[in-house]
């Protein structure tokens, strides 16, 4: 099974406007949109820091830099709010929303996703433990540096392929997406491996991989 074609259309629309971080406080909820480059961190931890915020929430964000995702990250696990996804999270924004006290998808009629970058296809096993408490501030590590292996003849020598942000690939990852339905929401879980551009549909569906039970969603 893999995600309707209009999924991959809806997502790729969307980041066409995509634009830095923009801050909307409404009530006791602070709702972010768009890329989180860092622009918009100073004012986001001054919000958090009054203590009048119970509920971060994300809504259509497409990515951003991994500094961004752990300076948000930072502020967030400090201050114990919840976190929420409206509409979709990807990259830099799934490492914000994992860092809530609790994290959920919004109720509402749009189709929820959360796309956490992985380095490789992660294995049965992998996924039963990379999300849980603890485990996510392991994550942004992995986008380091990829050793790149350089003939020279008879030896070989290992070049450093670049900084770290060079690595960071809002497009490959494990998808987690929330459909509504008539009967309550479907929830599925795809691999996608970059080569999909924006075009989520040709992604591969990964079998018993529920969200809650991975941690990637809270009750």
């Amino acid at each position: 099974m893999k995600l309707p074609s209009f999924f991959g259309w809806a997502l790729f629309c969307a980041c066409l406007a995509c634009s830095a971080a923009e801050l909307e406080l409404q009530g006791s909820r602070l709702v972010v949109s768009g890329m989180l480059d860092g622009t918009a961190i100073k004012t986001f931890t001054e919000h958090l820091g009054k203590g009048t915020v119970r509920t971060v929430v994300f809504e259509d964000s497409f990515g951003g830099t991994a500094e961004a995702a752990g300076a948000f990250a930072d502020a967030i696990r400090a201050s114990g709010v919840e976190t929420e996804i409206r509409g979709q999270c990807m990259a830099a924004c799934a490492y914000a929303f994992l860092a809530g006290k609790t994290h959920r998808f919004g109720d509402g009629f749009q189709v929820n996703g959360v796309l956490l970058p992985v380095a490789a296809r992660p294995t049965a096993s992998e996924l039963a433990v990379r999300w849980r408490t603890g485990e996510t501030r392991k994550t942004p590590t992995e986008f380091s540096p990829a050793a790149v292996t350089a003939s020279t003849g008879p030896a070989t020598t290992e070049v450093s392929a670049g900084p770290a942000k060079d690595n960071w690939q809002p497009d490959h990852g494990v998808l987690f997406t929330a459909s509504p339905t008539l009967f309550g929401r479907i929830y599925n879980t795809f691999y996608c491996d970059g080569t999909q551009g924006r075009d989520f549909s040709k992604c591969e569906r990964l079998s018993d991989a529920d969200p809650f039970k991975l941690g990637v969603l809270t009750p």
